[in-house]
C-alpha cells in the first residue's frame, strides 16, 4: 500500500516545486540536445548520447524520491510528449501504484505506451481490489494473464470486486481485514497481531465475526490496548456505527463517513456475511472524483478529459451541449424575432432584455447548484419538493422585488419612462420565479428518470431563462408600452 510522505508541511507548494524542478530539467534536457544535435564534431553520436543520459538520469532521480500520488500530478500536468518521456523514467516496479493515482483520460494515454509485458507486471504488485480499479482500462490479454497469475482466492476476490457496479460500495471495498472471533481473549487478539508483519492501513478496528463468517460487531484498537488482557472479546467489542452493503451507491458510504467520523466500515453481503471493508481513504478519493465530475457535468462536459488531449478528441468532448446550445440559442432568436417590431419602435427593450436573461441565468444555476447537492448528499426526495419549491419561489418575488425595483428605477431615469421601469422590475421577479421553479424541477426529473442531475443541467436553465426572459419582458412591453 501506498504511504503518504513523512513532511506534509507545505504540501502544496513543494508539490508545484517538484513540477516546477521537473519542467525545468525538461526544458534543459530539449534545449542541450537541440544544441548538440546542430554542432559538428567529432564523435558526435558519443557527445549526443553522453548529454542525452546526464539529464535523464537528473530527471529519473527528481522522480524517484517523489510519492506516485505526486508523480501522477505531474504526470497529468504535462503536455504528451512529455509526459510518455517522463512516464519512461519511472521505476517499473512503480507503474502500477501512479497508474491508480493518475485521472482515467491520463491512464489510458500511458497504458497506450506500454508493451502487455509491461502492463502484466505493474498489475501483478497490486491487490485485487486495486487490479479491479484497473481492469476497465486494461486490454482483455492482460487481464487474463494477470488473473492467472493470482492464486484461487485472490481470483474470487478479483471477480467479486469487478462484478460491483462502479459508483457502488462494492467498488470502494477491499479486502485486506482483520478479524477476529469472539469467544478469545484480548491477550490471545494481541498475540495474533504482533504475529503480522503490518496491519493493512488506516486498521482502527478489528472486525469480530463467528465460525460462518457473520459479523458479529467491532473492535477497535484502542480497547485492545487499554482493557484488560483477559477479558474476552464479547465483553469489549461495540456494534458498529455503519454497516454499509456491498451493492448500496458509493454515496451511502461518504454520508456514513461524514456522520459518523469513521476512518474504516464493515461491508456485508445481504445474508450479513463480512465481505470487506472500506476505508476514510476510498472514500476522499470518491468524494474528489464525484466533486469533479459534477463541476464538469453543470457545464455539460464529459468527464475526465485531458487538458493536454488533441484538439480533435478535445472537441468532440464539447460537441454534444454545444449542439444543444445552439439549438436553444437558436430558439432565444426566435423568441426576440417574434417581438422585432417592438424592439424598432422602443430600442430601449433590446439595452434591457439581457439584464433579465442574464440575472434569471444566475438565480436559476444558483437554486440547481443547491438542489444537486441536496440530492447527491440524499437530504431531498419528491415528497419535499413541494416545500422546496415554495421556499425558492417565495426567495425569487423577494429578490425580484428588491433586485428588480432597483433595475427599474435606473431603467425609468435612464430612459424617462416610469412604465418602462415597471415593466423591467415585473419581468425581472418573474424570470427568477421561471428560474427557480426549472432550477428545482429540473435537476429532480433527471434523478428521477435515473439521470445524473448535474449533467448539463446549467446549460439547459440558462436556456430556459434566455428564452423565457427575452418572451417575459418583451412581451410585457408590448402589452404595456406600445
Amino acid at each position: 500500500m501506498i504511504e503518504a510522505p513523512e513532511d506534509t508541511t507545505d504540501a502544496s507548494e513543494t508539490l508545484q516545486g517538484s513540477l516546477a524542478d521537473v519542467v525545468a530539467l525538461l526544458g534543459k534536457h530539449r534545449l542541450v540536445e537541440q544544441l548538440v544535435h546542430k554542432q559538428d564534431m567529432p564523435r558526435h553520436a558519443l557527445v549526443e548520447s553522453l548529454v542525452h543520459k546526464q539529464h535523464l538520469a537528473e530527471l529519473q532521480k527528481r522522480l524517484d524520491a517523489l510519492h506516485p500520488a505526486d508523480v501522477a500530478f505531474i504526470l497529468e500536468s504535462l503536455p504528451l510528449e512529455d509526459r510518455l518521456l517522463v512516464w519512461n523514467l519511472v521505476k517499473a516496479e512503480r507503474d502500477g501504484e501512479i497508474l491508480l493515482e493518475v485521472s482515467d483520460a491520463v491512464r489510458e494515454t500511458l497504458i497506450a505506451d506500454m508493451e502487455p509485458a509491461e502492463l502484466v507486471a505493474a498489475t501483478e504488485q497490486l491487490d485485487t481490489d486495486e487490479i479491479a480499479d484497473l481492469a476497465p482500462d486494461l486490454p482483455e490479454e492482460v487481464i487474463e494473464d494477470v488473473f492467472q497469475a493470482l492464486s484461487i482466492e485472490e481470483r474470487e476476490q478479483l471477480r467479486a470486486a469487478m462484478s460491483y457496479a462502479e459508483d457502488s460500495v462494492g467498488a470502494l471495498m477491499d479486502f485486506e481485514m482483520v478479524t477476529v472471533r469472539e469467544d478469545v481473549t484480548l491477550e490471545v487478539v494481541l498475540r495474533y497481531l504482533r504475529r503480522m508483519d503490518e496491519l493493512p492501513d488506516h486498521t482502527d478496528q478489528l472486525f469480530v465475526t463467528d465460525r460462518q463468517e457473520q459479523l458479529k460487531g467491532v473492535l477497535p484498537i484502542g480497547r485492545v490496548l487499554v482493557s484488560d488482557p483477559d477479558a474476552l472479546v464479547s465483553d469489549v467489542m461495540g456494534t458498529a456505527p455503519a454497516r454499509l452493503h456491498a451493492n448500496d451507491g458509493a454515496e451511502t458510504a461518504a454520508q456514513a463517513f461524514e456522520r459518523y467520523d469513521l476512518v474504516s466500515a464493515p461491508v456485508v453481503d445481504e445474508r450479513g456475511k463480512l465481505v470487506g471493508r472500506v476505508t476514510s481513504s476510498a472514500v476522499i478519493d470518491f468524494i474528489r472524483e464525484a466533486s469533479d465530475a459534477d463541476v464538469l457535468n453543470l457545464a455539460g462536459l464529459r468527464e475526465g478529459e485531458d487538458i493536454f488531449a488533441s484538439v480533435w478528441k478535445s472537441a468532440k468532448n464539447r460537441w454534444t451541449w454545444l449542439a444543444i446550445n445552439l439549438v436553444t440559442a437558436f430558439v432565444a432568436s426566435r423568441v426576440i424575432g417574434l417581438f422585432e417590431g417592438s424592439i424598432e419602435k422602443l430600442v430601449a427593450l433590446a439595452a434591457l432584455m439581457p439584464i433579465v436573461a442574464g440575472i434569471g441565468g444566475n438565480s436559476g444555476n444558483q437554486t440547481i447548484t443547491m438542489i444537486v447537492r441536496a440530492l447527491a448528499l440524499g437530504r431531498m426526495q419528491f415528497a419535499n419538493a413541494r416545500a422546496l419549491l415554495a421556499k425558492e419561489l417565495a426567495i425569487s418575488l423577494l429578490n425580484g422585488v428588491v433586485w428588480g425595483g432597483i433595475v427599474g428605477v435606473f431603467a425609468g431615469l435612464l430612459y424617462g419612462s416610469v412604465s418602462l421601469g415597471l415593466v423591467m422590475t415585473a419581468a425581472m421577479t418573474l424570470n427568477l420565479m421561471v428560474a427557480a421553479t426549472f432550477g428545482v424541477m429540473v435537476p429532480l426529473l433527471m434523478s428521477r428518470f435515473g439521470r445524473d442531475p448535474a449533467v448539463g443541467s446549467s446549460v439547459m436553465i440558462t436556456a430556459i431563462t434566455d428564452s423565457g426572459g427575452f418572451f417575459i419582458f418583451l412581451g410585457l412591453a408590448t402589452l404595456f408600452l406600445l
